[in-house]
C-alpha cells in the first residue's frame, strides 16, 4: 500500500472528533491516570495502545509505529526520558512526542530529552487534551477548519484508582528497601495528583524527599502506608 493510499483510508478528523485517525501509545504505570487518557482518546476519535513500563513500550514499538506517544516520566524499570531521547533520534521519529509527569519540574528534562510537549497531571481536560496533541503535530498533520471547544472533564474508574493502590500497599511493605521506596514514593505522587487527593500526595512528597536525602524514612513510609490503607478502606466501602 502506497501514501496516498494509506490517505485515503485513513479517517478524516471532525470537530468533534479532532484526533480521529491518530494512533497514541500510552506509556504510563497507573491505571488511573490510563483511564483517564483511554476516556480522553475515546472522546477525541483516537485510537489508544497502552504499555505500563518501557519493556512493554518498546515491544509495542517493535510491532507498529503511533502518531503520537504521550509517555509517563516516572516508570517501573526507568525513567520516561531515556524513551523521548531514543524515539527523538529515531527514524523515522514518530509524529509527537509528549512526556506527562506529576512533577511540572521535570518539564525541562523532558523538552532536552526531545519532548515535542509536556502534559502536567492532573489531565481530565478534554479541550486541553486536543489542544496540546494537535499544537505538537507537525503543520500538515493538523486538521483544518474549526474545532468544536468543549468543557467536558473526564472522570476515571474509581476501580482503577483501587487498583493502585493495592499495587502501592505491597511496595510500602516493611522490607521494601530504598530503591523500591523512591518508586514507590514517586508513583504514588503522581497518583495523588491525578486523584486530586492533596493527603496523599503531601505524604508521598515527603517520602520522596526523605529517599533521595538518605535520611530516616521509616516514619514517612508507615505514614503513607496508612494513608494508602485507608483509601483501599473507603473504597471498598463504596
Amino acid at each position: 500500500m502506497n501514501e496516498l493510499e494509506y490517505t485515503s483510508l485513513t479517517p478524516a478528523a471532525t470537530a468533534t472528533r479532532p484526533l480521529l485517525g491518530l494512533t497514541i501509545l500510552v506509556v504510563e504505570d497507573s491505571r488511573f491516570a490510563c483511564d483517564a487518557m483511554r476516556l480522553l482518546c475515546l472522546r477525541s476519535g483516537a485510537r489508544i495502545r497502552r504499555a505500563d513500563c518501557l519493556r512493554s513500550a518498546r515491544r509495542h514499538l517493535q510491532v507498529y509505529r503511533p502518531s503520537v506517544a504521550i509517555i509517563d516520566l516516572g516508570l517501573p524499570d526507568g525513567s520516561g526520558a531515556e524513551l523521548i531521547k531514543e524515539l527523538a533520534g529515531s527514524e523515522p521519529r514518530i509524529h509527537s512526542l509528549l512526556a506527562i509527569s506529576g512533577d511540572d519540574t521535570k518539564k525541562d528534562l523532558s523538552l532536552e530529552a526531545g519532548a515535542d510537549g509536556f502534559l502536567s497531571k492532573p489531565l481530565s481536560s478534554l479541550a486541553n487534551f486536543q489542544t496540546a496533541v494537535l499544537h505538537s503535530l507537525p503543520e500538515d498533520m493538523r486538521p483544518s477548519g474549526l474545532r468544536s471547544i468543549t468543557d467536558e472533564e473526564v472522570d476515571p474508574d474509581p476501580l482503577a484508582y483501587r487498583d493502585d493502590m493495592a499495587h502501592a500497599s505491597e511496595m510500602l511493605s516493611d522490607d521494601a528497601d530504598l530503591m523500591r521506596l523512591d518508586y514507590a514514593a514517586q508513583f504514588l505522587r503522581g497518583v495523588a495528583k491525578s486523584a486530586r487527593d492533596e493527603p496523599l500526595r503531601e505524604a508521598a512528597q515527603l517520602l520522596a524527599k526523605a529517599t533521595a536525602t538518605g535520611t530516616t524514612v521509616h516514619s514517612h513510609q508507615a505514614k503513607l502506608a496508612g494513608l494508602v490503607r485507608q483509601r483501599l478502606s473507603e473504597q471498598a466501602a463504596i
